[in-house]
């Protein structure tokens, strides 16, 4: 399902405090007229912030949301030119993969991911297949990328310079997709609910 927003600029924060998250969420939609606010919490126990809009309006609360988040602040990321796929994904979008290669980026950090994402599909012809963002991966966030080899490749690259080390987990290119693991990445990418699937050329084995 895809959404309709369209929205120029977007912040995201991320905190480590539930309570100094919700009173920073709370000064940054009383400090400008955002279009969207997303947040709540977020393994392990932060509090992640999403406002779009305006690109004023986005920067006020921004910088808003620095002042009072202070040094609660683990990571924040303000993209006042975001590209369409970047706040589709963060909101949920997702995509099939269809191009012939595959990246996957991984890091300890919601803004930084999105930030490295907004980068890769500005500078390469990728897209954005699906990013997750925290909850259920103990706080972790990754990113599938698709598209030719040497665009997946650059994109990889760029995401590798751009996210801080501190935050960089571990990224990787695949050149070519097996068909049924491609399909069972477009069912989703939470094990508990993942459909079996049964790769072309496997071997039966009947009971008894």
């Amino acid at each position: 399902m895809r959404t309709a927003l369209t929205h120029p600029a977007v912040a995201i924060l991320e905190l480590d405090s539930v309570a100094a998250g919700i009173s920073t969420a709370d000064a940054m939609v009383k400090k400008a007229p955002i279009a969207v606010i997303k947040a709540g919490t977020v393994h392990p126990g932060h509090y992640l912030i999403l406002v779009a809009g305006s690109v004023a309006a986005v920067q006020e609360a921004h910088e808003e949301g620095l002042e009072q988040g202070g040094s609660w602040l683990t990571d924040q990321v303000l993209l006042p030119d975001v590209h369409p796929q970047v706040i589709g994904a963060a909101l949920g979008d997702r995509r099939g993969l269809s191009a012939e290669a595959l990246a996957v980026v991984e890091c300890r950090s919601v803004p930084s991911l999105l930030r490295a994402a907004d980068a890769a599909v500005k500078a390469t012809e990728v897209s954005i297949a699906r990013i997750r963002l925290a909850d259920d991966l103990g706080g972790r966030a990754f990113l599938l990328l698709d598209g030719l080899v040497a665009d997946v490749e650059a994109a990889d690259e760029l995401c590798r310079e751009v996210i801080p080390q501190r935050f960089l987990l571990q990224t990787t290119v695949i050149p070519r997709l097996d068909t049924t693991l491609k399909s069972l990445l477009n069912e989703g990418t939470n094990f508990a609910a993942c459909a079996n699937f049964q790769p072309e050329g496997a071997e039966i084995h009947a009971a008894g």
